[in-house]
């Protein structure tokens, strides 16, 4: 075992003179307390540590020690349901803490059942059997991705420590690796695939003005920058509770105490719509707040990414929520202080881009090793200060991302949620989905969008004009498209989080929302051009059932929305005067 002793220390980083030969990212335990560290630079006979706790206490001579591997977590079944800091160290509560030095979670007690027999070739990735959790979910127990050879032999159907052996590989060489249900993988190094799939489908996340406007591809890349107080953390956990993944990763990196401590407190107690069970069932938290150690926050976003691909491999849409980059990023620029190195734009480092890079590149729709297909979609919220948006980390960000979901202060602060900006925001691979939004009951999806923005832009254009000569001023047309854009905020992209028939939409009801808010603003258009004053149709009766709709009709009552728009054609075939009535009355006049 390689030895060093500590000379120099400056918070989370230490530099010790070596007493063996240590590598680049080896994982050491520094002092009596077993601190855990990471080799980050080597100088001839010194080292430079990163440490991940608390130095307190620590002074030149004490004893840094090698473990003789990277810094890794121990990934399996077992991590479902759980809460862990950011080393996947388990926190039991809203007011756990880690003490020093702890090592990963105790074994968990599970059933497994072989579905492979003894003398078979097995490759990593490939399944051994099932293990079976709380809730009738079932999990493979894999073959770790670096591992081939010969099942030499298998146990029976049981229930066994998940770190302990349950079948015995031996390899080429003639070693024989005992495989678990649970096995160590380093954090920054992406698990491998067989190969990655271009995606032609949407992550459905529930939340109508991200979904029809702006969706993020299976396996794509969203941000989400925001100002104080615009309701990233919020929107995150809409995103955790309504999307259509079956895993979804929580991290909370470098947030507020009181937040982090209302997300530990209120995910547990949710039921997940489509199993009506507890969504905790299918989530795994990790929680590396503001006040915990700097260093640590730079890794757990390593953790995250990793434990998402763990669950990608068993073949599951993963969806990795991550609050917030930004807060990850000054941890490295704090840490890459300490080191000497020279600063870049903003006082970063000028590898921030770089590891941005690296994260958001880790998500993809893949075909796994073992054939089935799996992604990993991350949405990563940004802190810019004072919502600048051409700040570093989000400049760099958007070189990454394929959809850019920008929250608005003004929206934020008039009560309007979700407050993204749909003049802001953009969505790569919009035109991507038309096919698949066909197939789910919108054929007019691609038209409706582009008619919905255009209509969106037109207001902001003429808000600024009616601000000069008033609304009233303005020609009928200009009257109308104002009303048809209130109309597309408020009864389209505006949800209601505390209706429960509002806070999570399907595809059907955004299809069915959609079709009926384009068939509004059609009449209307006609109505105005047979000559019907704008304020008429602001006055109909179908107005509110179609502002309404969202909250008031759920993803199971297709037959009401036919009803509004069943009304909605009435009331304008009454409004709009027939040609030989408008005939007579332009004689007349």
């Amino acid at each position: 075992m390689s030895m060093a002793a500590i000379r120099w220390i400056s918070g989370p980083v230490l530099r010790a003179t070596v007493r063996g030969p240590f590598f680049l990212r080896e994982c050491v335990r520094v002092g009596p307390r077993h601190l855990l560290g990471e080799v980050v630079r080597i100088d001839g006979d010194e080292i430079t540590v990163q440490v991940y706790e608390d130095t307190t206490g620590l002074r030149p001579g004490t004893l840094i020690e090698g473990e003789g591997n990277p810094l890794a977590i121990r990934v399996g079944p077992a991590l479902l349901g759980n809460i862990y800091d950011g080393l996947l160290r388990p926190l039991t509560g809203i007011d756990a803490r880690v003490t020093a030095g702890a090592r990963p979670a105790p074994a968990a007690r599970l059933a497994f059942r072989p579905s492979r027999k003894a003398g078979a070739t097995v490759r990593g990735g490939e399944s051994l059997g099932e293990v079976s959790l709380p809730g009738r979910r079932t999990l493979a127990c894999l073959v770790p991705p670096d591992l081939e050879g010969e099942l030499v032999a298998i146990q029976e159907a049981g229930e066994y420590d998940d770190t302990q052996p349950v079948a015995s590989v031996r390899t080429a060489d003639g070693r024989e690796v005992g495989v678990a249900m649970s096995h160590a993988w380093p954090v920054r190094v992406p698990r491998p695939v067989a190969r990655r799939l271009p995606t032609r489908e949407p992550l459905v996340t529930g939340q109508r003005i991200l979904d029809a406007l702006f969706p993020v591809a299976l396996g794509g890349k969203a941000a989400i920058p925001g100002g104080f107080g615009t309701g990233k953390t919020v929107l995150l956990e809409a995103l955790a509770k309504g999307c259509a993944a079956d895993v979804i990763v929580y991290l909370g990196c470098g947030e507020r105490g009181n937040e982090m401590a209302g997300v530990l407190e209120e995910l547990p107690q949710l039921v997940d719509p489509r199993t009506e069970r507890k969504l905790m069932e299918r989530t795994v938290i990790i929680a590396n707040t503001s006040n915990m150690p700097v260093a640590a926050r730079e890794a757990s976003i390593y953790s995250a990414i990793t434990v998402a691909e763990y669950f990608r491999d068993q073949g599951l849409h993963v969806a990795l929520m991550a609050d917030s980059t930004s807060r990850w990023a000054e941890a490295l620029r704090e840490v890459s202080g300490r080191f000497g190195e020279l600063p870049g734009e903003g006082g970063y480092p000028a590898y921030l881009s770089s590891r941005l890079a690296e994260f958001y590149e880790r998500a993809a729709l893949v075909e796994t090793l073992s054939g089935s297909r799996g992604s990993v979609t991350v949405m990563g919220a940004i802190s810019p200060p004072s919502g600048d948006f051409s700040e570093p980390v989000t400049s760099h960000t958007k070189r990454y991302v394929r959809a850019f979901w920008a929250l608005d202060v003004k929206r934020a602060q008039a009560r309007f949620y979700p407050a993204v900006h749909p003049l802001q925001s953009y969505s790569e691979d919009a035109a991507e989905f038309a096919p698949w939004w066909s197939e789910n009951g919108n054929t007019q999806w691609l038209e409706l969008r582009r008619r919905f923005l255009t209509l969106l832009d037109e207001q902001s254009r003429l808000e600024r004009m009616a601000k000069i000569i008033g609304k009233d001023a303005l020609p009928a047309r200009q009257q109308l498209t104002l009303a048809c854009a209130d109309l597309v905020n408020e009864a389209f992209l505006r949800q209601n989080a505390f209706a429960p028939k509002d806070r999570v939409a399907g595809p059907a009801k955004q299809a069915a929302m959609m079709r009926i808010t384009g068939r509004f603003i059609e009449l209307s258009t006609q109505a105005v051009a047979a000559g019907v004053a704008p304020d008429r149709i602001t006055r109909l009766a179908c107005l509110r059932p179609l502002a309404r709709m969202g909250e008031e009709i759920g993803d199971g009552e297709m037959e009401k929305f036919d009803a509004v728009a069943s009304a909605l054609e009435t009331e304008f075939h009454d409004l709009i005067p027939a040609p030989e009535a408008r005939d007579e009355a332009a004689a007349a006049g």
